[in-house]
């Protein structure tokens, strides 16, 4: 009898409950209600099928054309620092000229960009043009970089990439960002790694040049098609 006491109480309680709902909450729903929310749930259903639809239609036409990828582009950096055909030059004197410090120093290169580490069998693929000034105080070499990677041959040839970043070691490798570019690098992003290669002669020193760049702008590129 106890539970059966228990049980018609709180049958009570809810009753008491669901009377002072609104009415319109409380009265059975109508057909056409009904067949409103079925209609509702239904567009709702639609919209979120198409969203994920249109989703996995946009990542697979990413990794179709590059979109998620790292493309390595190989080449060596071909400087010379002094001579008739010096492709380094200090433009803007240190601070303190004749000091040990080169902080102040602001300078333009235009090396040479090759398919080899040998400058007589090696073919010219492009330049590497850019700035260079020396910012740092505590940490030598503390050199600032803005480059552009000019490519004039080859397969790349017409496009540029545009490498910013610190020198933060003179004897080791150092990275510095890709940050955009033009043409098959349009919107790119990525890093750059260079490091000493050789030297064929005492005015002359060869770099290694490794690009690792995400292709993001083939998107574009088939929107403009």
């Amino acid at each position: 009898m106890r539970t059966e006491q228990v049980h018609l109480a709180y049958q009570r309680a809810l009753g008491n409950k669901i009377n002072k709902l609104d009415p319109q909450l409380r009265a059975p729903a109508s057909p056409q209600h009904r067949r409103t929310v079925d209609l509702t749930a239904m567009t709702s259903s639609s919209t979120l099928l198409s969203l994920v639809c249109f989703l996995l239609a946009s990542s697979s036409m990413a990794r179709a054309h590059g979109g998620g990828g790292l493309k390595h582009i190989h080449l060596y950096m071909h400087e010379t620092v002094t001579g008739p055909n010096t492709t380094l030059y200090a433009a803007a004197p240190p601070r303190q000229p004749g000091s040990d410090t080169t902080f102040g120093m602001v300078g333009v290169l235009d090396d040479e960009l090759r398919d080899g580490a040998d400058p007589s069998n090696s073919s010219l693929v492009g330049r590497f043009q850019g700035l260079f000034a020396f910012a740092g105080l505590a940490t030598p070499p503390g050199m600032q970089t803005a480059v552009s990677v000019v490519f004039t041959a080859g397969e790349h040839a017409g496009s540029t990439l545009v490498v910013v970043g610190s020198v933060v070691s003179s004897q080791g490798p150092y990275e510095t960002a890709v940050v955009g570019g033009t043409g098959a690098f349009r919107m790119a992003r990525g890093y750059c790694v260079v490091k000493y290669a050789w030297s064929p002669t005492p005015v002359d020193t060869v770099y290694e040049l490794d690009l690792f760049v995400k292709l993001e702008g083939d998107l574009l590129l088939m929107m403009d098609a």
